[in-house]
């Protein structure tokens, strides 16, 4: 499914954000689009990396003058006050601009994030979770506590960037204006009604904040004063910040009562072209010969829900039944190996054992590799709905199609071997 258009009502927080198991990833989730999920999360950039050269300051003031007509109105003297004297941020223009040159695997990913350390550390702090918000919003204190490790390693690395340095930077680069200008508009809000103060305003490059690395937007929508001292601290207060990570949560729409999906060991002949496609009830899938993968059945409420098949690594690699609250996490970041993390994290914190099948070990995809396959499929008439060197849900079902069509296994996953193979074929 592409999702091009922004969703209403939750902001995907986190793509932006440092992802920090022990040691700290390098490399953000891997983006499921082309194009933000909401209005939060700035889309990948496709440009070549730039340096950090000095930007043009008449550019950006003119951009400044720009902002504050189309936003200013009755507040235009205060926001220019808070942009007076600012330039633009060499160091989030590059950021910006300079994706991974590789596709780390969802293994990977996967267990680097999931990693005994983390959840031990995970447990001993499970008491920093109010029963209070666990009972308000229904989301269980694992995933509270794996959101928060994910996002900033339980608030000890928040980013110290300017957050309306950074915005403001982001909005005069062009790429993502619009959603930058909005975000800054939110920030400059959250400084002139008092919220919080302009130097304590700092969150990563792209402006997502606090501990648990919420964009402006939804601060000012979702943010929860747990403790009750007047005002929203997601910075310092582990109470405000989870709370408020709760009700995003919540508003996306969590299903009390239900866990994120189950490792699912499928039969030898499963038809793999269902897989990442509608979904279905446990009894579909168990007609069809799906299993869980530590035995037992899903309780009575999971088995009415919808869930699809996951192959996040082919069907070499483990497969899950996803649940709706698994598409909930995804809500907070559009990734499948974010929410996997997340899922696998909170397993972890409950004592649950660990995956039955290992992640095979998949060397990583170029970029040439991923734009090269996209336009082999296209050119074979298997459109990605763009060329964008993001290897989501559009790339995969056309891929998946091509495999169906050529009588392969129907997997959807490429593999490094599969894209040279394609790109030769279209050449």
């Amino acid at each position: 499914m592409r999702i091009s258009t922004r969703l209403i009502l939750i902001g995907t927080v986190a793509a932006c954000a440092p992802m920090l198991p022990e040691p700290p990833l390098p490399l953000l989730p891997q983006p499921e689009t082309s194009q933000p999920t909401t209005p939060t999360t700035p889309p990948p950039s496709t440009t070549p990396p730039t340096t950090d050269a000095a930007p043009d300051q008449a550019g950006f003031d003119g951009w400044k003058q720009g902002f504050l007509d189309r936003h200013g109105g009755a507040r235009r003297a205060e926001y220019e006050r808070e942009l007076a004297g600012l330039g633009p941020d060499p160091t989030v223009i590059r950021l910006d601009g300079n994706q991974p040159e590789f596709s780390r695997p969802a293994g990977a990913y996967v267990q680097n994030a999931v990693t005994p350390g983390r959840i031990a550390q995970a447990k001993q702090l499970s008491d920093r979770v109010p029963w209070a918000v666990v009972q308000r919003f229904g989301v269980p204190t694992e995933i509270l506590l794996a959101i928060w490790a994910q996002e900033s390693a339980f608030g000890q690395v928040q980013g110290d960037f300017d957050v309306i340095r950074s915005l403001a930077t982001l909005a005069y680069d062009g790429r993502r204006r619009d959603w930058a200008e909005g975000q800054l508009k939110n920030a400059l809000d959250i400084v002139i009604d008092g919220r919080r103060a302009r130097s304590g305003l700092k969150g990563s490059w792209a402006g997502a904040m606090g501990q648990t690395q919420f964009m402006p937007d939804n601060y000012l929508r979702l943010g929860i004063d747990q403790d009750g001292d007047g005002r929203v601290d997601i910075w310092g207060s582990d109470a405000d910040a989870l709370a408020s990570a709760a009700n995003l949560l919540d508003q996306a729409g969590w299903k009390r009562g239900q866990t994120w999906g189950y490792e699912v060991i499928l039969p030898d002949n499963f038809d793999y072209g269902l897989a990442e496609g509608p979904r279905h009830d446990w009894a579909f899938w168990s007609a069809r010969g799906v299993r869980l993968a530590q035995g037992g059945m899903p309780n009575d409420a999971e088995q009415a829900e919808g869930a699809t098949i996951l192959l996040p690594q082919g069907a070499r690699g483990p497969a899950f039944l996803a649940l709706p609250n698994h598409y909930v996490i995804r809500r907070y970041n559009n990734s499948v190996s974010y929410a996997l993390a997340i899922g696998l994290t909170a397993d972890g914190i409950q004592g649950k054992p660990g995956l039955t099948r290992t992640w095979p070990d998949d060397a990583p995809l170029s970029r040439d590799q991923r734009i090269g396959t996209q336009r082999a499929l296209t050119s074979m008439g298997y459109d990605t709905q763009g060329i964008d060197g993001i290897i989501g849900a559009n790339t995969r079902a056309a891929l998946r199609q091509w495999q169906i069509d050529t009588g392969r296994l129907a997997d959807g996953y490429l593999t490094a071997e599969l894209a040279d193979e394609l790109i030769r074929m279209a050449r």
